[in-house]
Parts: structure tokens; sequence; C-alpha cells
């Protein structure tokens, strides 16, 4: 695959992370590509939207994200800008998106730039708004919290009708949080599926996630593992105020809308974990599958369901012991023919 420009992100917090990024750059060095450094975080300056972080990077063909899932999800933000692959390196501590240790970097460029890897597609999550997100001031810093420098609010798409909204120039790769700002007032919020009001929640959020996010604060919530294969979005409410508190699995086709309700406080507005608006009684955001994907670079096949029990140390029930471990492997069975 061709690689004539790196886009680098970097967990700079943690050491490895920093003695990775240095490999890339020599690696990079060697054969005459130039890397740029993404999404760098600076108390003196404030960060950029995706399209003009990828621009002020000259548009790199490939990102190499190093930390945990965070940083991947930061360097995917900018990657779909150009439909470009990331490759995640991971120095995290429970990830579920990077697979490729530090002591592997040099081996996967080479693979990568040889055509022996594989590019994993994931599904994205879109935005469409009754009007543009904004932040209002001193928010950023009361919700700030240690991760990092407030990322702007996200710009409307070229030619946004009012009428249906404003279509928001944003993906997400795991969620859209709809939070409560005050710890006094709940998030009272209508949500609506596939255009018809389902129900009416009383919550401290409401979390509409990708099947990519499903093992993400959803999963913390009480949501349910989605395969990363299914195009569909996850409904969790948080601590909800009734009976009903269950997760729902929608259709990718059918969409989540959610409406802030009269009697509602603040809502904040989080997308992959980042503050991007606040909203108040009477707005209303559309979530839906996104027309593009994140592209990630793969070693070796994805082997979702291994991860799955290794992240979380799953066992076999106790029980199971004195009959025997199953085989870890069988045969799949061809379709039945009609």
């Amino acid at each position: 695959m061709s690689c004539r420009r790196i886009g680098l992100v970097v967990h700079e917090g943690r050491a490895a992370a920093i003695d990775a990024a240095r490999l890339v750059s020599e690696w990079a060095a060697a054969r005459g590509i130039p890397v740029t450094q993404l999404d760098v975080w600076s108390p003196e300056a404030q960060r950029r939207s995706a399209a003009d972080e990828a621009a002020a990077g000259g548009h790199p063909d490939l990102v190499v994200t190093i930390g945990g899932d965070g940083t991947l999800l930061r360097g995917v933000r900018i990657a779909v800008r150009d439909d470009a692959p990331v490759l995640g390196v991971g120095v995290g501590r429970v990830g579920f998106l990077t697979e490729i240790p530090p002591s592997e970097v040099e081996a996967a460029l080479d693979a990568y730039a040889s055509g022996r890897t594989t590019v994993e597609t994931r599904m994205l999550i879109g935005m469409r708004a009754s009007r543009p997100l904004s932040i209002p001031p001193g928010i950023g810093a009361l919700l700030r919290y240690g991760r990092g420098p407030l990322l702007p609010p996200p710009a409307c798409r070229p030619g946004a009708a009012p009428l249906d909204g404003y279509a928001l120039d944003i993906t997400a790769m795991n969620d859209v949080v709809f939070e409560k700002l005050a710890r006094d007032r709940q998030a009272d919020l209508g949500v609506y599926l596939d255009g018809r009001l389902f129900e009416s929640y009383s919550a401290d959020a409401v979390i509409v996630g990708s099947p990519t996010g499903s093992t993400a604060y959803s999963f913390a919530a009480g949501g349910p593992v989605l395969s990363p294969r299914l195009r569909a979005l996850i409904l969790t409410p948080v601590a909800p105020h009734m009976v009903f508190n269950r997760s729902l699995v929608v259709s990718g086709d059918e969409g989540v809308g959610v409406r802030v309700l009269d009697g509602s406080g603040p809502v904040v507005v989080s997308v992959d974990g980042q503050l991007r608006g606040v909203v108040d009684p009477g707005d209303w955001i559309d979530v839906h599958v996104a027309p593009t994907f994140a592209r990630l670079v793969r070693l070796r096949p994805p082997q979702f369901y291994d991860r799955l029990r290794h992240r979380f140390a799953l066992a076999a029930a106790p029980a199971i012991g004195p009959d025997g471990a199953p085989p870890t492997l069988v045969r799949r069975p061809r379709p039945a023919p009609r």
C-alpha cells in the first residue's frame, strides 16, 4: 500500500508511547516519508476541528496512533476526513481497538508498506441537530477533568436545511452521550425511534452507541456487547428514574432522535468522550449511521471474541471443571441447502 505521508497521534503522558513514536519517525525518515504530529495538546493553543487538523497535517494517507483506545479515537476523528486507514499501537490498559504492541511497530509498518496487512471497516455515527451546537463560556473548564484541551463545537455541513436540521460535520466511532449538566437536575429526554416517540427518560444520561462502542460506556452502564460487523445502534439509559431501564438495539436504518424536554436542565453532548456542545429544552439531535467508515489496519484476521474473552478475563463456570474443557475451535457446518 502507498504511504506518502504519516500522521502521528501520541499519548504524550506515557513514556512507552513516546518511545514507540520515535521508532515510527525513524522508520519513516529512512524511507523519505514525512511525518506530522496530529492533535498535539497544548495549553496555549485550542484544538482544531478534524478538517482543520487533517489540512494542517498535510492530509496523511496513513494515521498511526500510539496509546490506548482513546488515542485511536482521536486518530480516527482526523483520518476519516481523507478516508485514511489507522494503525493503532496499544500501550493502554484495557483496549479493544489497538492490536499492535510497541515491540512490533516497525514490523507492522513494513507489513503495511508491502501490502501484507488487511483493513477492517467499522461503522460510524453521524448527527443532525435542530441548531448548530455551541459550548457556553466556562463550561469547558468545568467538565474537562484532565481529559485534554477542549475541542471546538462541530461545524455544520454545507447546504444544511434548517427545516430538517443542521447536518453536523462530525462522526463518532463509539458513542454519542446526552448527559445532565447539573448534579441536582436530571436530563429529561424524549427518545424517538424511526421518527416515532418510544419513551421519555429522566436519567443521568442516555447513550446512543455503535457496535464498536458496545464495549465502552454502554457496556459499563449495563448494555449488551454487539459484534462490530453489525449495522445497528444501541440505546442505553444511565440511572433512569423509571422501571424500564434496559438497553435497546435498533436497526441502523431506523435512527435515534433525542429531544430535550421542557422540564429538563441543560444537557451536555459528548462525542467519543469529548464534550462537543450543550443543548437546552426544545433542542433535538438525530443520531444515525454515517455513510463513511473507519478503516483499521490489521496484521492478522480480527478475532473480536477472543479479544473479548481476554480483556474481560472470562472464565468457564466452576461447575464446568469436572466435565473437562470444551475445544477451542470447532468446524462451522455448511449452510443447509434450500
